[in-house]
C-alpha cells in the first residue's frame, strides 16, 4: 500500500457487545490522506480532499454501531460546511441516546423503526437541541441508516446519499434509496426550526442473496472527471475485489482527479436468506 494509504482497526465494546466508532473531521482531517478502518464488516473510508486544491479542512462526521448477536447495523454520516461544530453537537446528541438507541434495536425491526423514528424527531424538536444549533457556526446535513434483520430503514436531513445494490435492484436500475435533498441542514440554519420541519424517511425491504448498502457525502458524486454521480460506476468498483478494496478505489480515483472536497463513505454487505416480496402472477 501506498504510504498515504492508512490502515486503523476495531474497538469493542464488551459491556453491549458492539462495535462502536465515532469521528468528527475537527478531530483529524485527512487532507492528502486516505484512511480505511474496518468496523466489523464494515467499511469506513474517508479521504479529506487535495491541498492542492485548496482544502485544509474536513468538516464530515460519522458514528457506527454493529451489533452481530442482536443482528443490527446503525450508522450515522455527516457533511457539515463552513466549521465542523454542528457535526460534532448532532455527534454528541446522538451518542448521548446511545442507551435509548441500543435498546430500540432490541425490539423488532418494525418496534424498532418506529420508536427511532419518535426518539431522533423529539430529540431534533427539542428546545434545548434547537438552542444549542443556534450556537454553532455552520450547519450540517445528517443521514441515519439501519439495517435489521430483511428490512433497511433511514432518516434523512440534506444532501448524503443511501445507495443499495442488489442484482434485482440493478436490473431495474433502481439504486438511491433516500431522496437527496438540497437547503436542508441541522445547524445555524435549521430545518427544525421550521413551522413544518423537512426531512425524509424510508424503509426497504432486502432482496433474498447479497445486498450492498453504501452511504457517502457528496465529495465522491461531485467530483469532476469521473461520472460517479452514476451509481452504476460506483458499484462496478466492487466488482472482483473485496469491500475494502472497492472503496480505496474509490477514494484513489477521486484523489488522482484532484477532488477538493472530502468525501466519506460507509460500505458494507448484508446476506439475506429470507425470500423478498413478488408481483402476484
Amino acid at each position: 500500500m501506498e504510504e498515504k494509504y492508512i490502515k486503523s482497526f476495531n474497538h469493542m465494546n464488551k459491556a453491549t457487545n458492539t462495535k462502536d466508532y465515532h469521528w468528527v473531521g475537527s478531530q483529524k482531517h485527512f487532507v492528502d490522506e486516505i484512511d480505511i478502518h474496518n468496523i466489523n464488516d464494515i467499511v469506513l473510508g474517508r479521504f479529506g480532499g487535495n491541498s492542492t486544491a485548496g482544502q485544509n479542512k474536513n468538516e464530515d462526521g460519522c458514528i457506527v454501531w454493529v451489533n452481530e448477536y442482536i443482528g443490527y447495523e446503525f450508522v450515522v454520516l455527516l457533511d457539515a460546511h463552513q466549521t465542523a461544530e454542528s457535526a460534532e453537537l448532532v455527534l454528541a446528541t446522538i451518542q448521548s441516546l446511545e442507551d435509548d438507541v441500543k435498546s430500540s434495536l432490541t425490539l423488532s425491526p418494525r418496534e424498532s423503526f418506529d420508536r427511532l423514528y419518535k426518539l431522533l424527531l423529539s430529540t431534533f424538536e427539542s428546545r434545548s437541541f434547537k438552542e444549542a444549533c443556534k450556537r454553532v457556526q455552520g450547519e450540517t446535513a445528517c443521514l441515519c441508516a439501519v439495517r435489521k434483520d430483511k428490512y433497511l430503514w433511514w432518516f434523512s436531513v440534506g444532501d448524503c446519499i443511501l445507495y443499495l445494490n442488489h442484482p434485482e435492484l440493478s436490473d431495474l436500475n433502481e439504486y438511491q434509496q433516500n431522496h437527496r435533498s438540497f437547503y436542508e441542514w441541522i445547524g445555524k440554519v435549521n430545518t427544525f426550526e421550521l413551522e413544518v420541519p423537512c426531512f425524509s424517511t424510508g424503509t426497504k425491504e432486502l432482496r433474498q442473496g447479497r445486498n450492498h448498502i453504501l452511504l457517502t457525502t457528496d465529495g465522491l458524486v461531485e467530483c469532476p472527471n469521473v461520472d460517479f454521480s452514476n451509481p452504476k460506476k460506483i458499484f462496478k468498483t466492487f466488482v472482483e475485489v473485496t469491500n475494502e478494496g472497492g472503496v480505496l478505489i474509490l477514494l484513489k480515483e477521486i484523489q488522482n482527479q484532484n477532488v477538493r472536497d472530502s468525501t466519506t463513505i460507509i460500505s458494507w454487505f448484508v446476506d439475506i436468506d429470507k425470500a423478498g416480496s413478488q408481483p402476484s402472477k
